[in-house]
Parts: structure tokens; C-alpha cells; sequence
């Protein structure tokens, strides 16, 4: 019980707690002076040991207090009469209670330091890729209050409306576009104001660029030349175009889902939430989710979970959980020792990704960020944010981008862009060497797909991941498109007055043999995992979730996570992932999902054109 005395708020009257020891001590005292016989001790015992997992039991425990994790809080805890423990492996995302002294985490213009750092990051790495040179890929993954949302570049993005009416035609029946785009709403505040498509009044404020940069505006305008149109929402009636970007950035500060959920819920009573607690199992009777098993500064501990125990690990943590449980593919566990509670094969299948590559060209101006990362310069930068939450630290930069289609006959967007005035090495892991700008490109729909498994039955082993990155002949026409494309808007006029040599690939690659070379060499991933737990229809034998996201075969679990996608999103998954706990939120509730028909969505005048 010491575990919820440090950190979690208790909820066992101190005179039961009496009441529990009193029951230990009385019947070590009887069983050794009195001689109570074996059976009346350990009913004794039994009783006790009721009586501590009434001690520990909430309506739901959540694991995960990330993206979704932290919406779920949230929205469960709405309910009085519901108790919620949110369990997370990371720290607090503050510092004495001050966003200040986490800096690192909430000046927007900070967002490397932690894709570099393991202290918030579950610094993940996939199994050599043999499509691509046999590198080993890095992947970030939030370990912290607000999970990704506390590590990524802000963008708010939603995909495209048809990204889930193919979830529906996949088996997500009661996902498709108009039961998705009301939680978006739902969810947002956005500062230009609501519309048909926007938030009025939700917790997740949403804002666009405020730097006026120069080279965001010619990189919108070459793109206008290059015969693409601008959408003044790329979240709203028309995502195909160029435009600025809405971000997760409130009154200059990461606005995550830390921030934007569990602060303003962590004053209820009925909410108690514990960090650095690594949960190691889910318990069972038979196929009935009852709790689960944590460590917490070294001591193994169990909660008990009197309605549902709910996932919210993420594309990684979630299938790695339900597998060290025992659900998963029965052959893969019992080679590693690990009974089976339930065989469904879908567990940890279906992983998939984005991959980008950085298309960068020299600027002949002293314009870019290059002179903000310079030490001096950094830190006036960083005591204005401190002070104000204003200037070049009070945005990620990355503040206009676009989609576009590769080919005619592609019927929506398969192409991303996100614009950014400067030069990222790495992962922003080796500091940018030049005055440069750049694109991050990459296809939105890749057909490569992969799998994770477990590497043992210790959970602080990563599982091994293969996402099987480039393994068809689409994926690497495509991004020899991205490439070819992006080309063509920095050669266009508005980038005259700026463009300099390019960087990467470099004028020396220019058959598809070399740009092949380059992608294998320099994509990386996008840091958007998803797809692992696929919901879908009891028939399907991939999926592990049903429409609800009930986990199929079993009783009292759920995931809800990005892990639930059936097939992955055209754009950053941030916004879909916290679209997908508000819904489940109502599904949990038992309330009737909201929908919203016949909202209009572009679509192009013909495709026997790409643009």
C-alpha cells in the first residue's frame, strides 16, 4: 500500500487500513497462541488479502499517459461516481509543478532535445532494414506525462476524410469521416474560431505560425507556380495544397495532451495518477481483465480494475503488454514460456509507418535558423521565452506544408510536405552547418507493412520491431516522386532570391538508380507507428480489437491508442490518436456516438491530372 501513500491518492479510509493490519496481526497472534487449525488461518488470510485489493481497486485503470491515456483521464473522471488510476512509465512533465524548469519539453523551438534524450523517450530502435542498406532506424517514442504529444513537432494534422471511410470499409464500422470529424471538434479550440470543420470550445488549443517567415511565404508561393492550389485549411473542407499548418501551440508553449487533459482533471478527487511505474502484466480469472501488475521504485505491486482495464501504451507498448499477458499468437508465446490467455494473431501485426527524407537546398541570405543556433543567440532566445513565452523559442517552426497526389488516378492526397527554414542532421542529433531550408517529404499511404514481437519475457526488453521499410516497388516509385516534385517547386521563381546549391540529394543524383540510392541511404521515419492492435470485425482473424475496442476473446480490456488504426492516416497521427480516445470515451460511457452528415469534402475537378 506504500506505493499509493508516495504518489497516488489512496482511497482507503485510514480506520480500514486498521482494520487490514489489525486482521494480519490477529490472526499471526491466534494461529501461534491459540492454535488455530490450517483452514481458519487461511480464511483469515484470504479475508486480508480481500480486503487490500478492495484498497487497490478503481472503476478503470489506464496504462498510458500519453496522447490518448491522458483524454481518457479526462473524460472517464467526468463521472463522480467513476474512479480512474492512470499509470505512467515516465516522469512528470513538469518540474516542481513549473513548465519553466521543463523547458525542454515546452518551448516549442526545444522539441530536438528530447528526440535525442532517453530520460523522456523510450529511444527505441528497429531490426536492421534490408531495403534500405541495412540501417538500423531510430525511433522516438514519448516516455513522460503527454506521451508523444510532450516530444513531437506540434503539427496538428488530421488526415483525410477518406482515410476513415476506408477505416469503415476495413471493419471500424462507426468510424468513418462523419463519426470522426465530431471529435475532432470536440477536442479542439481553435484560435481563428470554429466553423464546420473546427472546435469551438474543446480542451486542445490549436494555432498557426506567428514568425511571418520569408521563406515560408516563397515556399507557398513557388508551389502556386508549380500549379498547386493554396487551401486555407488543410484540416478542413480541402486538404489537397499548400498552406499553413495548424499546431498544438497555446500562448507560445507546447500545448500536449498533459497540458491540454490531465492538469485541468488532476484535482478531482476520483483521479489518481501514478509516474515512473512501469506495468509489467495484466492480470486475469480465466479471460476476465481484473487488474494489473506495475513496478514502482523497485516493489512489485498490483491494481484492480472493477469495470475495465484500458491500454493506451501506443503502437509499441500496447502489443508488447498484451503479449507479455499472454494474448497474442499462441506459438509465439509458448516458445518464450508465457501461458496463453488468449490466441489472436493480430497482436503486434500490421505495424506501419511513415518514412521522410529531408530535401535540402542552400540559402544565399542570412535568413534561416542557422544564426538561432549559435550558443549566444540560443540562450537571448531562451531567456525571451522564460520571461514571455514569446519569440523564435515560442514555435516549432515547421509552420506551412502541404499534400499533394503522386499521379493521376491517385483519388486523395498520398504526398506530405512540411517546410522548415533550416537544416535538421539526424534527428536534429548533429547541429545544422549551414545557412539552409528543407523539406520533409515522404508518401502518406506506404504498402510496406510490419510486425513487432517480443524479444523475451523481461518488460524492459524493447521488442524486437521490424516495420519492413521500402519492401515494394510502389513505396520506392513514390518516393522517387517526392523527390522529383519537391525539386520542381525549389526551382521555381519565388525561390530565386534565396536558392543556393542543393544540399541533399546534391545535383550529382539524378537517374532513378541514384535517387533510389539516396532514399535508402537518408529516409527515416516519421515517427508515426500505428496499426499494431487493428480494429476490425469479430471475422477478421488479424484484428485484436473490435469496434468498441473491446480487445477481441477476452472480458474488461480495451485498448485505445493509434495501435487501434486498421490502416494508418494520411498525415501526422497526433490528432487522429486524440480524436480516437475522445470517441472511445463515449463508447466507455455508453453514450451514443455524435455524428455529423453530409459535411462537403474536395475533391478534385478530374484525376487525369496529378495537380
Amino acid at each position: 500500500m506504500l506505493y499509493l501513500l508516495k504518489g497516488v491518492r489512496c482511497w482507503i479510509p485510514v480506520n480500514q487500513m486498521h482494520r487490514v493490519t489489525g486482521t494480519l496481526f490477529k490472526s499471526h497472534i491466534l494461529k501461534n497462541i491459540l492454535g488455530l487449525n490450517e483452514q481458519q488461518f487461511k480464511i483469515s488470510r484470504t479475508l486480508s488479502q480481500l480486503s487490500s485489493e478492495k484498497a487497490n481497486s478503481y472503476t478503470y485503470v489506464i496504462v498510458g499517459a500519453g496522447s490518448a491515456g491522458c483524454v481518457l483521464a479526462n473524460r472517464l473522471t467526468e463521472d463522480p461516481l467513476s474512479t480512474v488510476l492512470l499509470l505512467e512509465a515516465g516522469p512528470k512533465d513538469t518540474l516542481l509543478g513549473s513548465k519553466r524548469l521543463m523547458w525542454k519539453i515546452h518551448m516549442p523551438a526545444a522539441l530536438t532535445y528530447n528526440l535525442c534524450d532517453e530520460k523522456y523517450n523510450w529511444y527505441y530502435h528497429t531490426t536492421s532494414q534490408k531495403h534500405m542498406d541495412n540501417r538500423i532506424m531510430y525511433w522516438p517514442r514519448g516516455r513522460v506525462w503527454g506521451g508523444s504529444s510532450s516530444l513531437n513537432a506540434m503539427v496538428y494534422i488530421r488526415g483525410h476524410a477518406e482515410d476513415y471511410n476506408r477505416w469503415s470499409r476495413e471493419g471500424a464500422i462507426g468510424w468513418d469521416y462523419e463519426h470522426c470529424l465530431p471529435y475532432f471538434k470536440k477536442a479542439q479550440t481553435h484560435e481563428l474560431g470554429p466553423d464546420r470543420y473546427r472546435g469551438r470550445n474543446g480542451p486542445l488549443y490549436v494555432s498557426r505560425g506567428k514568425t511571418n517567415h520569408p521563406l515560408h511565404h516563397a515556399f507557398l508561393e513557388a508551389t502556386q507556380q508549380a500549379g498547386y492550389p493554396f487551401t486555407d485549411d488543410m484540416n478542413g473542407y480541402q486538404q489537397e495544397g499548400f498552406g499553413w499548418m495548424d499546431m498544438t501551440i497555446h500562448q507560445g508553449q507546447r500545448w500536449s495532451t498533459a497540458s491540454a487533459y490531465l492538469r485541468p482533471a488532476i484535482s478531482r478527487p476520483n483521479l489518481s495518477v501514478a509516474e515512473k511505474t512501469l506495468v509489467t502484466k495484466i492480470l486475469f480469472q480465466g479471460t476476465k481483465s481484473i487488474g494489473v501488475e506495475y513496478v514502482r521504485n523497485g516493489q512489485r505491486e498490483k491494481a484492480f480494475a472493477s469495470k475495465e482495464v484500458i491500454l493506451s501504451g501506443g503502437a509499441i507498448n500496447s502489443p508488447q503488454l498484451l503479449m507479455l499477458s499472454g494474448i497474442g499468437n499462441a506459438d509465439d508465446l509458448k516458445k518464450l514460456g508465457i501461458p496463453v490467455v488468449c490466441h489472436l494473431p493480430g497482436v503486434g501485426q500490421n505495424l506501419q509507418d511513415h518514412l521522410e527524407v529531408y530535401v535540402q537546398q542552400k540559402c544565399t541570405k542570412p535568413i534561416t535558423l542557422y544564426n538561432a543556433q549559435k550558443p549566444v543567440n540560443m540562450v537571448k532566445i531562451g531567456l525571451e521565452w522564460l520571461w514571455k513565452f514569446t519569440g523564435e523559442g515560442a514555435t516549432a517552426h515547421l509552420e506551412s506544408g502541404g499534400f499533394i497526389r503522386s499521379e493521376p488516378g491517385v483519388p486523395h492526397p498520398d504526398i506530405q510536405f512540411h517546410f522548415l527554414p533550416s537544416q535538421v542532421i539526424d534527428h536534429g542529433r548533429v547541429a545544422s552547418t549551414t545557412e539552409a531550408y528543407q523539406v520533409h517529404v515522404g508518401p502518406m499511404r506506404s504498402t510496406s507493412v510490419g510486425w513487432l514481437k517480443l524479444k523475451s519475457t523481461d518488460p524492459n526488453d524493447h521488442p524486437i520491431i521490424e516495420p519492413n521499410y521500402m519492401s515494394t516497388e510502389r513505396d520506392i516509385w513514390e518516393f522517387r516522386q517526392c523527390v522529383k516534385l519537391t525539386r520542381e517547386i525549389f526551382a521555381q521563381k519565388a525561390f530565386e532570391k534565396f536558392r543556393g546549391p542543393e544540399i541533399q540529394p546534391g545535383n550529382h543524383v539524378q537517374s532513378d538508380k541514384e535517387i533510389d540510392a539516396f532514399i535508402r541511404q537518408k529516409a527515416d521515419s516519421a515517427y508515426h507507428p500505428s496499426c499494431t492492435c487493428k480494429m476490425g470485425q469479430l471475422s477478421d482473424s488479424t484484428a485484436v480489437v473490435d469496434p468498441q475496442t473491446r480487445v477481441i476473446g477476452v472480458e474488461n480490456l480495451r485498448v485505445v491508442d493509434a495501435s487501434i488504426m486498421p490502416s494508418v492516416v494520411s498525415g501526422n497521427l497526433n490528432a487522429p490518436t486524440i480524436m480516437i480516445a475522445e470517441k472511445a470515451a463515449d463508447i466507455i460511457k455508453g453514450l451514443p456516438s455524435l455524428q455529423e452528415k453530409n459535411v462537403p469534402v474536395y475533391k478534385p475537378k478530374t484525376l487525369e491530372t496529378q495537380r
